[in-house]
């Protein structure tokens, strides 16, 4: 049977960039697409919560999925691990529903070679200066993990060309609309392309 809608969306960009608050709203705003929510082995910080944000686990449990290959994808980012569980993402798109990753530009990477077909966006800040007055505006980590930060965040950003779209968050309601519109898109593709086959049979 012929699926409606079965999109795999990865959504990535360096550290400080704003991913977390444009997702909040895109999920606020959109219907139908399900959130695939990350693993990882970081503190958990005071606004997030458990299964929401991550799931926030220990080395040794993150290493037991890692042996069991129950990661999609996983990456090491300034001394943390980051993984998407397997199953929910292929049970999800099984069933025909999209879903949403927001993971690291690493896994991102990953993931784009197993799911060639996927839509990837790339969220960038408007100058590199303001990505590290953001992360400095968080107070939540040393001098030196920010510096590592900053650093992960510059060879992140060489990737740029390998992502289907980039979308630069210089205003956060424009960038959630463009987030939201690419994603109304790739439905509209595959209807398009689900009414030609349709059409095609008949």
């Amino acid at each position: 049977m012929l699926k409606a809608k079965n999109n795999l969306i990865i959504f990535t960009g360096p550290s400080g960039v704003g991913k977390g608050t444009i997702v909040k709203q895109v999920f606020a705003e959109l219907e139908d697409i399900e959130f695939s929510v990350s693993c990882t082995t970081r503190e958990k910080r005071p606004s997030e919560e458990e299964g929401k944000n991550y799931f926030f686990k220990t080395n040794e449990e993150f290493e037991k999925m890692i042996e069991n290959d129950e990661l999609l994808e996983w990456a090491e980012f300034v001394g943390n691990k980051y993984g998407t569980p397997k199953k929910f993402v292929e049970e999800t798109l099984a069933a025909g529903n999209d879903v949403f990753l927001e993971i690291e530009v690493q896994g991102a990477l990953q993931v784009m070679k197993k799911f060639p077909q996927a839509i990837s966006i790339f969220l960038v800040p408007p100058r590199f200066e303001d990505l590290e007055a953001r992360l400095r505006q968080r107070g939540t980590e040393s001098e030196e993990v920010l510096q590592k930060r900053l650093a992960k965040a510059r060879e992140e950003m060489k990737h740029i060309d390998e992502f289907n779209y980039v979308v630069t968050n210089d205003d956060i309601d424009k960038a959630v609309e463009s987030v939201k519109a690419l994603i109304l898109q790739a439905r509209v593709d595959f209807s398009g392309e689900l009414n030609g086959l349709l059409n095609g049979a008949g």
